[in-house]
């Protein structure tokens, strides 16, 4: 009878391990489910700038239209939610680079810092050398750490002047191997659209299932005022003084924030309309050095930092207090970034309707967005009309 009780007890113990277990799993599962559902698309864009002699122009319309991309790459979306971006830039074809990796330097790996991009991108300069196109692609697929989910768009931009198979590294190898990895290669041919076709530029592109794209980096890139430029860039001063530096690095990152906007104002206040504009995006944060978006981040920030940590402004008070600062802060930047995305879509507008008058300039910008838009599109991810 004692045997039979015992028996009976351990089976019911049994099951009802195998219950919670199970409820375990299904709790975990679940989980799972939501953090995968809820999870950003991202879009990662690996830059490879030719930076030998006679590429200047290449890098001047690239310093001159960052900003324009990142707005229109910063407003895609997919599962009703605003995409990730990402950026890279390689440089390649220098002579002050080591013959040992193919003269070629990964000037920033792929990441959010978007205004360390653009000071690495206003610090590059030009230097004769050779060009090995097929390497930079393999150094750039295999260096950087490409998103394993199958949504991403995942695109290599190639720019360069030189016969696309020199060096010892096959560029149809390495265009194939990033395909395999949905990494879409696009070439782009500083010169004629026959002379890039000649040699190899536009083989490239169709070995990377990407597009073979052509310009003229004689030509100036056309930037159009707008009568909402002014009031954009008074209110870029006040963004400005709502980010507020932390930690060891946050007076330099604060003070780099603002030479970037120089950069940006050195190609006249229509460009540097279109950083300030980027600059409203989920796509600039900058939580690494700025106390309102490092506490947007992490809910604990204000609990973990350090009194040594913070602004002068900030030490010696209570935590209380520093949340009300925060918030205080949060609040006024929301309402600067709220009129500024308005400006933006009656500056988008205004635009678009001078260009339209305009016979369109082979730069790139006219070339190049327009591409990556609709490679975005081919793969889910919609943009918003303005």
């Amino acid at each position: 009878m004692l045997k039979t009780i015992f028996l009976t007890a351990l089976l019911m113990h049994i099951q009802l391990q195998v219950a919670n277990d199970a409820t375990v799993i299904q709790k975990s599962e679940a989980s799972n489910s939501e953090i995968t559902n809820t999870q950003k698309s991202v879009i990662q864009v690996a830059l490879l700038l030719d930076t030998s002699n006679s590429m200047d122009g290449l890098i001047e319309q690239a310093k001159a239209q960052l900003w324009k991309m990142v707005n229109k790459l910063s407003d895609a979306q997919k599962n009703q939610q605003i995409a990730a971006l990402e950026i890279a830039l390689f440089e390649y074809g220098n002579d002050g680079l080591s013959a040992e990796t193919g003269f070629i330097r990964m000037v920033q790996p792929l990441g959010t810092d978007l205004d360390g991009l653009s000071e690495k991108l206003f610090e590059l300069k030009t230097n004769g050398g050779s060009e090995y196109c097929g390497w930079v692609i393999k150094s750039a697929h295999e260096l950087l750490p490409w998103s394993k989910d199958p949504d991403a768009l995942k695109i290599i931009v190639i720019a360069g002047n030189e016969p696309f198979d020199q060096g010892t590294v096959d560029f149809r190898g390495s265009c194939a191997s990033a395909n395999k990895d949905d990494i879409i290669i696009n070439t782009i041919f500083c010169g004629d659209y026959d002379s890039g076709e000649r040699s190899y530029w536009k083989e490239g592109a169709n070995m990377g299932k990407g597009k073979y794209l052509n310009i003229n980096t004689n030509e100036k890139v056309v930037h159009i005022s707008t009568p909402y430029d002014a009031r954009m860039m008074e209110l870029n001063n006040k963004l400005n003084a709502t980010y507020v530096g932390y930690g060891s690095s946050g007076a330099m990152k604060k003070a780099r924030q603002e030479e970037q906007d120089v950069n940006a104002a050195s190609y006249g206040s229509a460009n540097a309309a279109q950083r300030v504009a980027a600059k409203t995006k989920a796509s600039y944060s900058n939580a690494d050095w700025d106390i309102v978006d490092a506490a947007k981040e992490d809910e604990e920030f204000v609990e973990n930092v350090k009194d040594e940590e913070l602004p002068e402004v900030l030490k010696g008070k209570s935590k209380e207090e520093i949340k009300k600062e925060i918030e205080r802060l949060s609040k006024e930047r929301s309402a600067i970034k709220s009129e500024l995305a308005e400006l933006e879509k009656q500056m988008d507008t205004y635009i678009a309707a001078e260009r339209r008058k305009m016979v369109d300039t082979q730069t790139l910008d006219n070339v190049l967005i327009e591409t990556v838009v609709n490679q975005a599109k081919a793969k889910g991810f919609s943009f918003e009309d303005k």
